[in-house]
């Protein structure tokens, strides 16, 4: 069968994922209400649509990548949306992270026009959407996870079916756990390095293939030390995902004071107007809001 792509959401990620895409030879077919966004996909190969619903009208495979489940709820289900131009077998890829539980009620209406739905989060941000490695987490029926992964192969190295709809979403929330946690640690032991005098770019180098390594210390401490704030990410998606993993802690009833700690932090963080900062500029929390660089 002869992959034929639509994206929906030609953002910093969806823009990533659209250009691999692209490069690999998908015919892909883009929609996005910013025409900025879409020009640069469509400089890369892609075809503009003039909405969603003809975007994915000839589509066998429709990713949606947005920021909220109001969101995808408009791209998919609202005024030449989604649902109105897909053919019903279509496999809906969301790769949103957004809330379990508002994808599975997605997903069910979906199901009623036909729609296959996949819930398909995604961990390594753009750099890795632009080699083709990210780690995706996929939800949803496995003939349907397995349909998803004849085009997401071109994204991804590592992907796994989690289980049912929803399923990936809450693999992404404990991601986000691990990571915002895995950030404030890095931030804060490279403080320290600074303050006691020791050379905090050559701490991960030390520490190479011991048990404190990882992905997070071999790319951030660095980053921390210089002050390297170059927009992998955003802080207030962050505050985002933290949020949704609260709300889902509170409806299983599990403790976790340490993510509260860290929301804490990041939400401090963006009233302070950083909220649009990468990840990096969690050093200036640690750095405190008496240095005149803390905006």
């Amino acid at each position: 069968m002869s992959l034929k792509a639509a994206l929906i959401g030609a953002g910093a990620m969806g823009g990533a994922i659209g250009t691999r895409l692209a490069e690999v030879g998908i015919e892909l077919h883009v929609f996005d209400l910013d025409a900025e966004k879409v020009q640069l996909l469509v400089d890369k190969g892609a075809k503009a649509a003039p909405s969603a619903a003809a975007a994915a009208a000839n589509a066998t495979h429709v990713i949606t990548s947005l920021n909220s489940p109001r969101i995808v709820e408009l791209a998919v289900f609202g005024e030449d949306g989604i649902a109105s131009g897909a053919k019903p077998g279509t496999i809906l890829i969301d790769m949103s992270s957004i809330d379990p539980d508002a994808t599975k009620a997605l997903a069910a209406r979906a199901a009623e026009s036909g729609l296959r739905w996949v819930d398909s989060p995604l961990s390594g941000g753009a750099p890795k959407a632009l080699t083709g490695e990210l780690t995706l987490m996929a939800g949803g029926a496995a003939e349907d996870v397995g349909a998803a992964h004849d085009l997401l192969q071109h994204v991804s190295a590592n992907y796994t079916h989690m289980g049912p709809v929803g399923a990936g979403q809450t693999t992404k929330l404990i991601n986000q756990v691990l990571c915002g946690l895995g950030f404030m640690a890095v931030a804060e032991a490279t403080q320290l390095a600074l303050d006691a005098g020791v050379d905090a770019e050559k701490v991960p180098v030390a520490l190479k293939g011991g048990r404190a390594d990882s992905a997070l210390l071999q790319e951030y401490m660095p980053r921390f030390a210089t002050k390297d704030y170059r927009r992998t990410g955003r802080i207030d998606n962050m505050v985002k995902d933290l949020n949704g993993a609260q709300d889902l802690a509170r409806r299983t009833n599990t403790s976790m004071p340490l993510t509260a700690l860290c929301a804490e932090v990041h939400r401090m963080l963006t009233a302070a107007g950083l909220g649009g900062e990468d990840q990096a500029a969690l050093m200036e929390y640690f750095q405190g809001p008496n240095q005149e660089n803390f905006k």
